[in-house]
């Protein structure tokens, strides 16, 4: 990126300021990356434990897998699943506040005994699907965020700093030439009048 500059005070102040904003927000970016990068990593760590929770979940009742076909589907109902968001390093994700099911009746003398503890066993496996779910989207947001704020960091640190820097050089260099210069012609003619004045 190059940045545009004319030789004079003004533009050096300017970029001067842009130059003491960016390596100010600098530490405040890296800071944020390395909280996003931590937030990610327990995110990744919590969706795995959680698949690794419903897969010994489902194995559990492997045993009575069996029984699933007599067991209605219609009896139990998800009604709702409620979502907050919570910001972390200033990204809202979401959190799995509340999960409410209808339980159909059914009659217990007709259905087989096993049915109320099917009804739990399907909550804990949907509820722990449902959080799953919610820690992926969670992990990709945060994921998402995480490489702007890489990208925003490399700008500055490998592009827009070392630009700046560049550019104030220059023009402290010019001007420190034209000064020079200013003085040489000073001396050359302030020379060429003392010789005329002696002749």
């Amino acid at each position: 990126m190059a940045i545009k500059f004319q030789y004079n005070k003004t533009s050096m102040q300017s970029l001067n300021k842009q130059l003491k904003i960016r390596l100010r927000a600098l530490p405040t970016i890296k800071n944020k990356e390395s909280a996003l990068r931590m937030e990610v990593k327990k995110a990744k760590n919590t969706v795995h434990e959680l698949e690794n929770s419903l897969e010994r979940e489902i194995k559990k009742h492997d045993h009575i897998i069996t029984l699933w076909n007599e067991f209605d589907p219609n009896i139990l109902k998800l009604d709702s699943v409620e979502i907050e968001t919570k910001k972390i390093a200033g990204v809202k994700t979401p959190v799995l506040k509340d999960i409410r099911y209808t339980v159909k009746d059914y009659s217990l003398f007709d259905s087989p005994v096993w049915f109320p503890e099917g009804v739990e066993i399907l909550k804990k496996i949907t509820s722990i699907a449902l959080e799953r779910e919610i820690f992926s989207v969670k992990t990709g947001l945060l994921e998402k965020a995480r490489r702007k704020t890489t990208q925003k960091v490399n700008l500055y640190e490998k592009v827009q700093i070392p630009g700046f820097e560049e550019a104030v050089l220059k023009i402290k260099r010019f001007m420190e030439d034209e000064e020079n210069l200013s003085k040489s012609s000073q001396k050359i003619v302030k020379n060429r009048q003392s010789a005329e004045a002696a002749e």
